[in-house]
Formats: structure tokens, sequence, C-alpha cells
């Protein structure tokens, strides 16, 4: 067993140690809120559990109190037999009901309620930590400015058509201010304008509107965009524009002999302003044994690069070179961050509701891609910023997706009690079993069927991806690695 596989094995282990203490985490601040108020509030609590299921752990405390960890990591719970008794997901309360004394309206209410506001309370204390230390994002994830415009793009059924940027006009440099009338501060609110887009025109086709500045005048235009991609998400066929720099470049290679070196930012191809890795694949030529200039600042100077084109495979004059941006680090306020957060978790809601929408079920992400966005984060540059970022994200999400009124969720409960405070009456017991017996299994098909077309189907999908990206690398490595044929 080598050093590097221990190595690998271990941090990934510590890694998965991280997702689980913070996504844990998470889960449990939720239930704390409830296990607290309801003792304030002077509820009979039987057991607290993180995860469903059968206990991996677990302890009765002097308080009377089951403490356990359970083997279904789908959430938690706290059960109270006064506010909502639910065998089906918590097991058999031993504790007799009806000599319990009754709960008002009031204290069901601030129960229900005290898990999301503990979950948002959680987000705002890490996104005041993240407010001090910044938040590092990349200049293509800040920008609003267009640096490439697709020409052609692919549908689903493979047919080759003009890109909707390409068809409208729209143009490398351009300034988006706006989406549909809602303003644009980042590339992440221009591709949230796009995909969770809903407007259509009165034939049915998908409309955009932009709000375009070019060269100090403003104007809107209108954009049909298509389906396409693995997501089959709305797109239009632009790239963010960012600046183009030199990380590293290994000794002995195309890039090193170019004359490449760290920081260079490179600036244009033959007088074409570079905007980004994709126009700068772009500016190359595909003409084997074409003459042309890289343009590169250089600290304070520039510098111009001869070079001859290597043809159909141009990328390959920067093999041995490591591009990165520019990365600022953003001080949002708690507030800026949760707002932004919020907004954005509408957009998926309402684009997923709306009859115009194009968002499903499978393009939602589960336990699965919750667990890889941790993942993704860990493997950062940065990752004790991104982790911290992501369970804010986790927290303000789970506060909003159980108050929605859907019953076995504490919205739902809010709901059914709201509904027995207006009648003035309770609900019949069989009728709330019931209920939420028939909204458990449908909430666990959405999450299996979430798991298996949304985040075991992208794992596939990008382990094909790689695997392809890794073998087309070989196969150009290996002819570079060829020698020229010798002259006759």
């Amino acid at each position: 067993m080598s050093f590097d596989f221990l190595t690998s094995l271990f941090s990934n282990l510590w890694a998965i140690f991280l997702i689980i203490v913070f996504f844990g985490g998470s889960i449990f601040v939720h239930e704390l809120g409830h296990f607290l108020v309801a003792r304030r509030r002077g509820l009979k609590v039987t057991r607290f559990s993180i995860g469903f299921g059968p206990a991996i752990w677990k302890r009765t405390a002097k308080d009377g109190v089951e403490y356990r960890l359970s083997w279904i990591p789908l959430g938690g719970y706290v059960a109270l037999p006064q506010l909502a008794d639910m065998p089906a997901l918590e097991g058999e309360s031993e504790v007799e009901v009806a000599n319990l004394p009754p709960i008002s309206y009031t204290t069901k209410v601030l129960v229900l309620v005290a898990g999301a506001v503990f979950n948002v309370i959680f987000a705002f204390g890490l996104a005041t930590v993240l407010w001090s230390v910044g938040r590092p994002e990349p200049e293509n994830v800040t920008s609003t400015r267009i640096g490439y415009v697709i020409e052609k793009m692919a549908l689903p059924d493979k047919t080759i058509v003009p890109s909707p940027a390409a068809k409208a006009d729209l143009r490398e440099g351009d300034n988006i201010l706006a989406i549909d009338g809602t303003a644009v501060h980042s590339w992440l609110d221009v591709l949230n304008g796009i995909v969770f887009g809903t407007r259509t025109d009165a034939t049915g086709e998908r409309i955009s509107v932009f709000t375009i500045e070019r060269n100090g005048v403003t104007r809107d235009f209108t954009i049909n965009p298509i389906r396409t991609g693995e997501e089959n998400f709305r797109k239009v066929g632009i790239d963010a524009a960012y600046a183009v720099l030199i990380k590293n470049v290994q000794p002995n290679t195309p890039g090193a002999h170019l004359g490449l070196l760290p920081g260079d930012q490179l600036t244009a191809v033959d007088g074409k302003p570079v905007w980004g890795l994709p126009s700068l694949s772009a500016a190359l030529s595909s003409t084997k044994g074409t003459a042309q200039v890289l343009t590169v600042r250089r600290g304070t100077t520039e510098a111009r690069l001869p070079f001859v084109s290597p043809g159909a495979e141009s990328t390959q004059l920067f093999r041995g070179v490591e591009f990165t941006t520019n990365w600022q680090l953003l001080h949002q306020t708690p507030l800026a961050q949760v707002k932004m957060i919020l907004t954005n978790t509408l957009q998926t809601f309402g684009a997923l509701l709306h009859p115009q929408g194009d968002i499903g079920l499978q393009n939602l992400s589960g336990f699965i891609g919750i667990g890889r966005g941790f993942w993704d984060a860990l493997k950062s540059d940065h990752p004790a910023n991104f982790v911290l970022w992501f369970t804010v994200m986790i927290n303000i999400s789970l506060a909003f997706f159980n108050l929605l009124p859907i019953p076995v969720l504490d919205g739902g409960h809010i709901l059914l009690a709201t509904v027995a405070k207006l009648r003035g009456r309770p609900l019949p017991m069989n009728f709330i079993l019931t209920t939420q017996s028939v909204f458990m299994v449908l909430l666990l098909v959405m999450m299996l069927y979430v798991t298996v077309f949304g985040d075991i189907r992208r794992l596939v999908n990008d382990y094909r991806a790689d695997a392809q990206t890794k073998e087309a690398a070989a196969v150009q490595e290996k002819k570079a690695a060829e020698p020229a044929p010798a002259g006759k």
C-alpha cells in the first residue's frame, strides 16, 4: 500500500468527517431550536434524534429524554407527543398522549418555527465571520461583462443552430446591467436570470430581455434562450469576461518555450483582446503554420511574444501552463449574504412551480449533491471560507424548506394547527396520521427521484466527461512526444 494512497485515504476521511460535522451540525442546530423552545414552553420531550430509523447509539439522560444517532441521515427530529405524534417517522411513543395536558396554538407555532429560526441565527453567526474574514471570489464569478459569445450551439437532438446571443448581436465586452428588469451584480446573477427565467412571447417561445451597456450607450436586447446541455437549462451562449493570468509554467514545455512567465496577463492575440480562456482559444488560428503574436502585460511593461500556430490543436501551445485570474475578497454584510441566498432559493422555487419554467426536480440537489458541494468547497484554494459560505447556504435552505406548508415538515404542522384553530376543534387523529403518512411517502419518493435523476446522474456524467478529458489529454501528450518526421 503506497504512502500516496494512505495520504489520499486519510485526507478523504478527514473531508468526510468535516462534511458530517457541518451538515450534521446544521441539522443539530435545527432540532436544538425545537428542543429548547419546547422545554421552555413546558412540553413533554421523549426523544432527540439526529437521523431517522433504528439507533446507532442512544442514551436516556436524567431528564428522561432519549438522545440518539440514527442510521438514516435524512434529517432529525424531536419527539413531542403533545405537538405531533408521528409513529411512522419517530417510532411508537411510550407516553400516553391523552394523559398529557393540551398545548395552546401559540405554543405550537413557537415550537415549530424555532427550528428554522435557529438555522437562520446560526447562518447569521457564520455570515458574520465571513463578513470579517471575507469570501474570495474569482473574476469570472464577480464579472458582469461578456467575455465570449458562442457562435453555434447544439440542441438536445444534436442539431447545430446559431446561439441566441449571436443571433441577437451580443458582443464581447458588452456589460450586462439587468435581465428581465432585474439588476445583475455578478455572473451568478446573470446565469440565474437566464436559467430561472420564465418569460415567453405570444407564440410560447422563450424570451429574455438583456439590458446592455455598450460603448457608453444602454439598450435592450430581446433574446430567445434555448434549452441545452446536460441539465437542459435555458442558455443563450455567453461566457464571463475575466483576466487571464499565468500562475505557473512548467520548464521545458511549449508554454515555457513561448516565453511565458508566472504573473503574466494575456491581453491580446494579433491585437484582438483576450476576454477569457474561451476568447483566447477562439483567437488562436486553426491553420497550421500561421504566424501570430501574443501580447502580455508583465508588471508595468508589455511584451509581444511571436509564435507559429500548431494548427487544429492550437491549445497545445499552452501545455505546461497553469492559468488563474484575479480574485476579489468580498466583505458582504450578514444581511446581504442571507438576502442573496434567499433570493436564489426563491428564484429556484419559483421556476420549479411556474408553468413556463424549465426547472425540474432532476435539476435539484439532494443529500449527495449537498455532500458534493461540501467536498468541492474543501478542495478549493480557500476551503475554510467556502465551507463557511456553503454552510450558511445550507442553513438558510433548511429554514426555507422546513417552513413549506407540507405535512410532515414544520410548515405543514403549522398549517394543520392553523386549520384546527380556525375550526375551533382539533382535526381528527386518523386524518392527521393518514395525511402525514401520505406526504411522508411522497417526500421520500421525491428525495429518491432527486438523488437518482439529479445527484447520481450528474456524478455519472461528470465521471464520463472527466474520463474523456483525460483520454484526450493522453492522446495529445503522446502526439507531442512523437519526434518530428525527418526531412527528405
